[in-house]
């Protein structure tokens, strides 16, 4: 894990959007991103088999996503409505789960959690953003004692009103997992000049990406393989470099429902970060 940009991939055991870690070790990815599993596999006994399985294939853990059941991204609005900690009908039962998806992780002895938030209100003045504030401050006071930081992931805000939101949590152990594809798909902001702006709270990744619809902001865009899209993953890797992460390229490929293609396409995505990497590294 010394390398820098040491290739990672977005993996789950039971649950997600991730490969399989099987894929992830046939790969030869050093690093993986896990999406928590479901509840019933959060056990000691679990994270400790799971550790073995990770320690056979030689692969390190790098953060453990929360995700949670009912979230949908069928279209801009549905995400907005049922995605994260913000929805307040959810909130409750959701905060109690990211809670002990910390407490999975510590047992993983993985220092970071992450998550969608959710759609964050614009008006920092509204009762609903003061509710998210808190929420995120109470989740990032549990993760401190478990000796964790937390990382949003960004897509749903601006690089502007990302900024704002973390500087009214005031919490040092609140970060960022940027993943370009996602301000495209939201139709946020141009990724490279959102991650020069966020750059300092950078602390993981997704190797993602996605062309702008045609009306953003209101229509998703359309994630695709690895360049293929608008992102432009040499400029990327640049900025990377020239706001100092060196951490892992987490690739993600949001299709799991084509398992083969999935494979095959974060396959190339390996191969294409490797070359990036030769390149500027």
């Amino acid at each position: 894990m010394s390398a820098r940009w040491p290739i990672g991939v977005f993996a789950s055991l039971d649950a997600g959007l991730g490969v399989k870690l099987e894929v992830a070790h046939e790969l030869g990815v050093p690093t993986i991103q896990l999406h928590a599993p479901s509840q019933g596999v959060r056990t000691r006994e679990q994270a400790e088999q799971f550790l073995m399985r990770l320690a056979g294939m030689g692969i390190t853990l790098t953060a453990v996503f929360g995700g949670f059941e009912g979230e949908s991204y069928a279209d801009i609005p549905t995400t907005a409505k049922t995605v994260g900690l913000v929805p307040p009908e959810t909130r409750a039962a959701r905060t109690k789960e990211m809670k002990e998806i910390s407490d999975f992780a510590k047992l993983l002895g993985c220092p970071v959690v992450a998550l969608h938030l959710g759609f964050i209100p614009h008006d920092a003045a509204a009762g609903l953003y003061k509710e998210v504030v808190a929420v995120t401050r109470e989740i990032c006071d549990h993760c401190r004692g478990n000796g964790q930081n937390l990382h949003l992931e960004t897509g749903q805000e601006t690089a502007d009103d990302l900024l704002q939101f973390i500087s009214d949590v005031r919490r040092d152990n609140l970060f960022i997992n940027f993943d370009p594809a996602n301000m495209i798909l939201y139709g946020t902001g141009n990724p490279i000049q959102a991650l020069w702006k966020v750059g300092p709270y950078v602390r993981s990744i997704h190797c993602k990406d996605a062309r702008w619809g045609a009306n953003p902001g209101k229509e998703w865009g359309q994630e695709v393989a690895l360049g293929e899209g608008d992102v432009g993953f040499e400029t990327y890797l640049r900025t990377l470099a020239a706001i100092g992460y060196s951490g892992p390229l987490t690739i993600e490929r949001e299709i799991p429902q084509d398992p083969v293609r999935q494979k095959a396409e974060v396959g190339h995505a390996v191969g294409l970060l490797e070359e990036l990497k030769a390149k500027l590294v």
